[in-house]
């Protein structure tokens, strides 16, 4: 294929330049992040709502404003183009107050949220444990027999939901070489997958010697469990269910779509796509304790026992901790410890909410690395800014 094409003009590569191998990697990622059905396997999910299509709410009187950052003093607009956004949302006491999209993004596109869906997935463990479905003080085997030999033998769900499972895997984003590698070629995301499924590969972890529960590990496989066993426990496939539980009394709009492996099975731990103003959505509902256009999605005792629950003492010893210092992680939310909470991916995913400004921000990213340090400071410090603006 030669010659200049619309979509190569607006990306600056051609579609066909795009791969399973690197569909993560910059460029591309540009174009792959809001695109992933094209490239993994996923289950679509019908918008929830039949309302009017949304218009953007423009944020350009915002992006000259000045924030002070890690990295020095930055207007948003420059911010945002020097960080990879892809997409910024705002609301302010339940009002959408603006929307910003990058130029390779359409408003009211869907863009893969990735670890931002362990938060979202833990929501419908909290409505499948308020009707009664779901025992977080349960071990794992009774519920997934399967188990049995694996890390996952002797633990909790609640052990799951809180990422303290004593789990021998590292994050290792980079090495397709290593254990993490074989968990991407399981789940599809990787080339060379299809022999092993998912639910197989998370049968074959084992565990450290250290016992569960005293340390927080940020380990994805949990969540992939944690999907499997929702969908044990109530005879549903996770995208109907989140459908059923989540998308619909939200109200969502937009496309929503879950990456599956070989065998149908769902990364819940983060294969989510849905547009920013969705996600926006989560957030709003868990500022307002568990309720969302007048109803109850979620008990008001669950978002209690997230928003003020865990383990300070596992969250300081792991290698997290810098990032918010008073910080606790319950239910795959983090808590910053200073009143605001989030969900958080690779590549620069954000949910932020601000109890105390009434404030929910989305950002969404394609930034070349899955983990950028500097970048993970800057952004804290940008929705605390943004706080103090509104």
């Amino acid at each position: 294929m030669t010659g200049k094409t619309a979509f190569s003009e607006r990306y600056g590569f051609r579609r066909d330049q795009v791969t399973l191998a690197n569909w993560r990697t910059a460029p591309f990622s540009r174009w792959a992040f809001q695109n992933v059905g094209e490239l993994v396997p996923s289950a679509p999910v019908v918008a929830a709502s039949t309302a009017p299509t949304e218009e953007l709410r423009d944020l350009s009187w915002l992006l000259s404003e000045t924030v002070s950052l890690p990295s020095g003093e930055k207007r948003i607009g420059d911010f945002l183009d020097g960080s990879y956004a892809d997409a910024l949302t705002i609301m302010k006491r339940g009002k959408f107050i603006g929307d910003w999209v990058a130029p390779t993004m359409n408003f009211g596109e869907k863009h893969i949220a990735f670890s931002i869906s362990k938060s979202m997935v833990a929501i419908v463990a909290g409505i499948l444990e308020d009707e009664g479905l779901l025992d977080p003080n349960a071990p794992i085997i009774d519920y997934l027999p399967e188990t049995a030999g694996s890390a996952y033998a002797d633990a909790t769900v609640r052990h799951v939901l809180d990422m303290t499972v004593s789990l021998d895997i590292e994050e290792a984003y980079l090495d397709p070489e290593s254990a993490f590698g074989r968990y991407r070629r399981a789940m599809l995301w990787n080339p060379g997958g299809g022999d092993e499924g998912l639910f197989e590969f998370l049968c074959t972890l084992k565990r450290l010697p250290t016992p569960h529960g005293e340390v927080f590990r940020y380990r994805s496989p949990n969540t992939d469990l944690l999907g499997i066993l929702l969908e044990r426990v109530s005879g549903r496939r996770i995208a109907d269910l989140m459908r059923e539980k989540l998308w619909t009394p939200l109200g969502t709009t937009g496309e929503i779509a879950i990456t599956v492996d070989r065998e149908g099975t769902s990364r819940a731990s983060a294969g989510i796509s849905l547009t920013p103003r969705d996600l926006a959505r989560v957030g709003e509902m868990m500022r307002n304790g568990g309720m969302a256009r007048g109803r109850r999605v979620v008990s008001e005792s669950w978002v209690e026992d997230t928003l003020t629950k865990g383990s300070h003492e596992a969250w300081q010893r792991s290698d997290f901790a810098p990032l918010f210092p008073k910080g606790r992680y319950r239910n795959k939310w983090y808590q910053t410890g200073e009143g605001s909470f989030c969900g958080i991916g690779i590549h620069g995913q954000w949910l932020f909410v601000d109890p105390k400004n009434e404030l929910v921000v989305v950002r969404m990213s394609c930034q070349p690395d899955p983990v950028m340090e500097a970048f993970d400071y800057d952004n804290i410090a940008f929705m605390k800014a943004l706080g103090k603006l509104l």
